[in-house]
């Protein structure tokens, strides 16, 4: 048999807040839950997720690796090294 009271007490309507205000609640160990960012808030979710891409890390590994982007800049590279 398990011991007893040695288990936090389970709240099964936590409630997640976010920027003041109750997102969604969840079961928890703490009747509130404060985050900064959920899904409704995270840019992946919310489709404004930008690449940034400041090196040309993106360039350079379809270069290397002959990708669609890395084709249509060898044909500016060949004219100018003729």
């Amino acid at each position: 048999m398990p011991k007893s009271e040695i288990h936090p007490k389970w709240y099964p309507d936590a409630k997640v807040i976010c920027n003041g205000e109750v997102v969604m609640t969840t079961g928890s160990t703490k009747p509130e839950l404060h985050v900064d960012v959920w899904s409704g808030n995270h840019p992946f979710f919310t489709g404004t997720q930008k690449i940034l891409d400041t090196e040309g890390r993106v360039d350079r590994f379809m270069k290397k690796y002959g990708m669609s982007s890395a084709e249509s800049a060898t044909p500016q590279e060949t004219k100018d090294s003729k």
